[in-house]
């Protein structure tokens, strides 16, 4: 059995949990989030924790028994603390403005200036002009919005110029004159 997935999901105070057949709503303070389930997967809300089993033990059930426990828990994270990413610019001229809490703009030595909107549920904040965050209450929407602000200018192995992660280590290469 999973043992990630045959773990209870413990269900803070102000949250509120309803599993309607396959479909879990997860309301809090940060908004509601709603989740599919498999078909070979049950989810049962006891007291104050949701107990997650499967009721095939096919190989797919299996792996998505502790799949769908790992996302019932992120929700139940996400509408009570919430999720956020922090990036940071490193360069030359490279800087972040904010333009409201849903768009931003960054310099990233191109000849225009890159605008991001953030998509529903998400929000931007600038605390300085090299460093962005991202926050919002799903967490995989929160770490596709910060990779795909990260793509629009990758760090670069010979000076560590880009858009990085704050814990991201970027590995150094030697130039042409370190022979």
């Amino acid at each position: 059995m999973s043992r990630i997935g045959k773990a209870p999901v413990e269900i803070p105070s102000g949250v509120d949990v309803s599993v309607d057949g396959a479909n879990v709503t997860v309301k809090g303070s940060g908004g509601t989030l709603e989740h599919v389930m498999p078909e070979s997967i049950a989810a049962a809300v006891e007291g104050s924790t949701i107990t997650i089993t499967r009721t095939a033990e096919e190989r797919d059930s299996r792996a998505l028994h502790g799949l769908t426990r790992a996302l019932i828990n992120n929700m139940v994270l996400g509408v009570s603390q919430g999720f956020s990413k922090e990036l940071t610019i490193v360069g030359v001229g490279y800087r972040a403005v904010a333009k409201g809490p849903q768009k931003l703009e960054l310099a990233l030595g191109f000849s225009h200036p890159v605008i991001i909107d953030a998509p529903d549920g998400i929000t931007f904040e600038v605390p300085t002009t090299t460093s962005i965050k991202v926050s919002g209450i799903d967490k995989q929407l929160v770490g596709q919005v910060a990779a795909n602000i990260r793509k629009h200018r990758e760090p670069e192995p010979y000076k560590g110029k880009g858009i990085r992660y704050v814990d991201e280590y970027v590995l150094r290469k030697a130039g042409k004159a370190a022979k």
